[in-house]
């Protein structure tokens, strides 16, 4: 089975392709090559955006909270820039637009994916503790994207940047990389001052 990208909520959808459609919130994102575009824009691959608030050094259950919708923002056949929806008292609001280094990742690690023939929902995973964001396969398609717990078969492909230690664009079960991202979280030895 190929990569499944879950359909975006209707709002979220929406509240991005109304921004698109505003001269205003185009002109004033932060995002030369959105700014530059000449022709037509669209929103597309929604992407819910989970958020590891905590990473467990104990062997706990790593807890995900649903923090978000990206949509990749197209211009003909090449990304210009990413949009952010984000939960509001009616359903899904428009939070942002963006590019950066990040924008590029995600559209490698999704070839990457899809050449390989890895499976799963695709999702992506921000561990704000590392500054790390991921491309999260979650092995059990048939769930609510807008929940669920990271599993030890699921999938993570560290986008770049990504941390010192943690190769960019290498699948690692989640059961493999979440002691890596423990060790990166471990305090530095004190030094010994009779040394």
């Amino acid at each position: 089975m190929p990569l499944l990208f879950p359909p975006a909520p209707a709002s979220a959808l929406r509240s991005v392709i109304a921004a698109l459609g505003s001269p205003a919130a185009v002109r004033e994102a932060p995002t030369p090559a959105l700014r530059s575009v000449q022709g037509p824009l669209s929103a597309e691959l929604p992407l819910p955006l989970h958020v590891l608030d905590r990473v467990v050094t104990g062997g706990g259950q790593p807890a995900t909270r649903l923090a978000g919708w990206r949509f990749l923002v197209r211009s003909g056949d090449r990304a210009v820039a990413a949009a952010d929806s984000v939960p509001s008292a009616d359903g899904w609001a428009f939070s942002h637009f963006f590019e950066g280094p990040y924008l590029a990742s995600t559209e490698l690690a999704l070839h990457q994916a899809e050449s390989t023939g890895a499976h799963g929902q695709a999702r992506l995973l921000s561990v704000p503790e590392l500054y790390m964001l991921t491309l999260w396969l979650h092995a059990d398609t048939e769930a609510d994207p807008a929940r669920g717990s990271l599993q030890p078969g699921d999938l993570l492909v560290p986008l770049a940047p990504a941390p010192p230690g943690i190769a960019a664009h290498r699948p690692h079960p989640a059961a493999d990389l979440l002691p890596l991202m423990t060790l990166r979280l471990a305090p530095a030895p004190l030094l010994d001052p009779a040394a």
